[in-house]
């Protein structure tokens, strides 16, 4: 039987915004875990600025949309690195924007170590399954730029090896632009205090503590390394055809905002236009009887 037309918008429209309440999950988990859901303990300023920061996310998240099909219409194949240390924020910008885009055209790849097997292989080889064919975005949660910044500086590598590394990477990712794949890469920075205060973070909230490996710890005793390594790498890979773009990330929203709408500013995209959509009556068949599901089979109702 139809729903009222009253009853039919209003549950469009609590559809609407639950959906929305994913993101203000995702808000509530960036927050001090102590301070979570105290809402009265925020000033004017500070409820302003977060409505500021979410009425401009929403826009931006908007334009993915968009551009997620121009993409998919125009058969390109984009690439897009990010890299910076632990607690960057990296993760955070990579959730906002996949959150509305359809898994089938953007998906994330975050690979683990490499197995005995991949240690033997040419170095690129385990990356380049995961590049995109004609019409998807990829998103390296980080990417073949381990080499150049964990591995060295936990010695999982050798100094010939990370040379080897410097001298390839240019003509590898020469070689992607070519095929005409559209390369971009994000360095995610955050200062000493910044990355210290979000280990903290992480070290007494119960939700995150996973986010912290015996790595991430022992990268925090060696800042001073991997920031000689970072600068290295950055001078020795910034080149012509897939330049280097810093985020300054000690703010998350605003690097989230900046990232988003510096990469919008990539592609000369428009908006596709879609065919009307019409929802097609049901058919309806008077022998039709719908079976109740066995009472052992169903999901206890504790909510």
């Amino acid at each position: 039987m139809a729903l009222p037309h009253d009853e039919l918008l209003r549950r469009i429209e609590r559809d609407l915004l639950d959906s929305y309440d994913e993101e203000l999950e995702l808000e509530i988990e960036d927050r001090d875990a102590t301070h979570a859901g105290a809402d009265a303990a925020h000033s004017p300023d500070d409820k302003a600025a977060r409505l500021a920061y979410f009425r401009e996310l929403f826009q931006l998240q908007g334009e993915l949309v968009k551009l997620q099909d121009w993409v998919a219409a125009t058969k390109q194949k984009v690439v897009i690195l990010f890299e910076g240390r632990d607690a960057a924020g990296k993760g955070g910008v990579i959730k906002r924007i996949t959150q509305r885009l359809n898994p089938r055209v953007c998906r994330v790849v975050a690979l683990p170590a490499p197995n005995d097997r991949e240690r033997t292989q040419w170095y690129f080889q385990r990356y380049v399954p995961h590049l995109p064919a004609a019409g998807e975005l990829v998103l390296f949660d980080r990417s073949w730029y381990n080499r150049a910044g964990v591995e060295k500086v936990m010695g999982f590598c050798s100094d010939d090896e990370v040379e080897e590394f410097f001298r390839s990477v240019p003509e590898f990712e020469r070689m992607l632009v070519r095929s005409g794949i559209v390369l971009i890469k994000y360095w995610f920075s955050i200062t000493d205090d910044e990355q210290h205060l979000r280990f903290l973070g992480r070290i007494h909230d119960p939700l995150k503590q996973w986010k912290l490996s015996p790595m991430d710890l022992e990268s925090r005793r060696r800042w001073e390394d991997y920031t000689r390594a970072k600068e290295t790498m950055l001078e020795r890979t910034h080149i012509a055809e897939a330049p280097w773009w810093v985020v300054p990330a000690d703010d998350k929203k605003q690097a989230r905002l900046n990232c988003i709408h510096h990469l919008l500013s990539r592609f000369d995209y428009h908006e596709v236009q879609r065919p009307e959509v019409v929802l097609p009556a049901r058919v309806r068949n008077p022998d039709y009887l719908r079976h109740p599901v066995p009472a052992e089979m169903l999901v206890p109702q504790r909510y």
